[in-house]
C-alpha cells in the first residue's frame, strides 16, 4: 500500500513537471511576435505624438478664433458707437 502511494505520488509529480514544461514551451514568445509587438509599440508612440501635435494645433486655432471673435465684437461696438454719434450729429 505504501509502495503504491509512493508510485502514485511520483507519477503525479512527473506528470505535473511534464505539463509545466509543455505549457511553458507552448506559451513562449517567438522573435517574430516580439518584432511585431515592438512595431506596434512604435506605431502607438507615433500615433500618440501625432495626437499631441493635433491637440496643440487645435489649441492654437482656438486661440486664433478667440482673438478674431474679440476683434469682431470690438468692430461691432465701434460700428454701434459710430452710428450713435452720427445720429447725434443729425446725419
Amino acid at each position: 500500500m505504501v509502495r503504491l502511494k509512493k508510485t502514485l505520488n511520483l507519477s503525479i509529480a512527473v506528470l505535473m513537471v511534464a505539463g509545466m514544461i509543455g505549457f511553458t514551451g507552448c506559451s513562449g514568445v517567438s522573435d517574430e511576435q516580439m518584432a511585431e509587438l515592438q512595431a506596434l509599440r512604435q506605431e502607438v508612440s507615433a500615433l500618440d505624438s501625432e495626437t499631441q501635435d493635433l491637440k496643440n494645433e487645435k489649441s492654437k486655432l482656438e486661440r486664433e478664433i478667440a482673438e478674431l471673435n474679440a476683434k469682431l465684437e470690438q468692430c461691432a461696438k465701434d460700428k454701434e458707437q459710430t452710428k450713435a454719434n452720427l445720429e447725434k450729429m443729425g446725419m
